[in-house]
């Protein structure tokens, strides 16, 4: 039996548990409702942000289900892009979420005035439970945004700052749900987005180089002497090696960063993801930075049993 679904029948027989405010009482219909939508909630995550789901599943009871919600939105925000090429509807389709978002902290708004869509009502019921920071959820919209516009980043500088928007805002956000309030678990998550933002930001260039796209830093690609035609030729070469090397490098200084910082147990299931990120850099490693290697983009068999590993230790 493939190793993934062993794993998955053994975590996915604790179900997400249903999310419900303090403040919203639900009848025994909208609770079925309820358990649905964070069921959806799961299976967006679980078929777009694989690894992530994995972590998850990993998760306490507590915090599992608020967790698939904030990063089912997390999946929806980023997948904007890739559902369309025209840059426009992009812009409208990021609007719809900034102007959702934007009614969930209107004190005076219900349940029933947020969007019929299950990822939006099933996040307004966790902002009301755990009350969110507006502006990291926010800075996932607006760091996809400002891609949106931009469609390439100039340095790798650029690239840790999305990264510590659109990936960091997350930790930030499931430690407020954890209720850790602890500076070395926020500085440990700083590090960790950015290690986890570079490393995507690599995985995805056979991916971006279809849709004639380059992420990798103009910087980086000037240094080594290499132009975007190279990265859409998905072009093999020392040069290329070189660049994808001090790209991983910064990645792995920021996880051998976040990984030295002692932080409270709730935060090391959290960071439970970095175990992911190391798998990846050490994979690119083996294959001398070649990072057009077929290998690499097939998933690791052997992930679900580290990541359970590390669980039992309680280390990330």
């Amino acid at each position: 039996m493939n190793k993934h679904r062993i794993f998955i029948r053994i975590f996915e027989s604790s179900k997400p548990v249903r999310v419900v405010s303090r403040s919203i009482k639900t009848e025994p219909n909208e609770a079925t409702a309820n358990t649905s939508s964070i069921d959806y909630c799961a299976d967006i995550v679980k078929q777009h942000d694989y690894e992530n789901f994995l972590a998850t599943l990993l998760m306490t009871k507590s915090l599992r289900s608020p967790a698939f919600v904030l990063r089912a939105f997390n999946v929806e925000v980023a997948r904007v892009q890739d559902l369309t090429s025209d840059s426009q509807t992009a812009a409208f389709r990021l609007q719809f979420w900034h102007d959702a978002l934007k009614g969930m902290f209107n004190k005076e708004q219900t349940l029933k005035d947020v969007p019929a869509n299950p990822v939006a009502q099933e996040l307004f019921k966790v902002c009301c439970c755990y009350g969110l920071q507006r502006r990291h959820l926010e800075k996932l919209i607006t760091s996809r945004s400002n891609m949106n516009k931009a469609k390439y980043f100039k340095s790798l500088e650029d690239i840790e700052k999305y990264s510590e928007d659109s990936v960091s805002s997350v930790y930030y956000l499931l430690l407020g749900i954890g209720g850790v309030k602890d500076v070395h678990a926020d500085h440990a998550a700083s590090h960790l987005g950015k290690a986890q933002g570079i490393t995507n930001i690599l995985r995805s260039v056979h991916v971006s180089s279809r849709q004639k796209i380059v992420f990798l830093p103009m910087d980086i690609l000037m240094k080594y002497q290499l132009s975007q035609e190279n990265v859409l030729r998905c072009t093999d070469s020392e040069q290329m090696r070189n660049a994808v090397f001090e790209i991983a490098s910064r990645a792995n200084s920021h996880l051998e960063k976040a990984r030295k910082i002692n932080v409270p147990e709730t935060a090391r299931q959290i960071f439970l993801p970095a175990t992911a990120v190391h798998n990846y850099l050490t994979k690119l490693q083996k294959r001398n930075f070649n990072i057009f290697d077929r290998s690499l983009f097939q998933a690791s068999p052997i992930l679900p049993f580290k990541l359970y590993y590390n669980r039992l230790l309680k280390k990330y």
